[in-house]
């Protein structure tokens, strides 16, 4: 499962953050990682310089073997908090996509 990180320009001294989220992604959706080809992850802040609360905005994509691509987002006031919820979103996503398929045998 690749995952790619993508931010927004206005998003400054979050270094290390790549790392974190992906190191974050991958013990979250460890069981879905053999179903899934990519992740694609989407953060920005909503309100650029004017800060703000919770004006981080995080998306999380991730696209099944064979599917369509299914979504999360979530917004927070930093970074890692926007990217745990979004994926604790996304876990609810997966289980219900993939609980209907197992149901359905596919």
């Amino acid at each position: 499962m690749d995952i790619q990180f993508n931010t927004d320009n206005s998003l400054t001294h979050v270094s290390g953050v790549a790392e974190r989220v992906e190191a974050h992604l991958r013990e979250r959706l460890a069981r879905f990682e053999e179903r899934l080809t990519r992740l694609e992850v989407h953060v920005g802040d909503t309100n650029g310089p004017k800060g703000g609360p919770e004006d981080i905005a995080c998306t999380i994509e991730a696209r099944p073997r064979g599917g369509a691509p299914l979504s999360a987002s979530a917004e927070a006031a930093d970074v890692d908090a926007a990217v745990r919820s979004a994926s604790s979103k996304l876990v609810t996503v997966l289980d219900r996509h993939f609980g209907k398929s197992d149901r359905h045998g596919r």
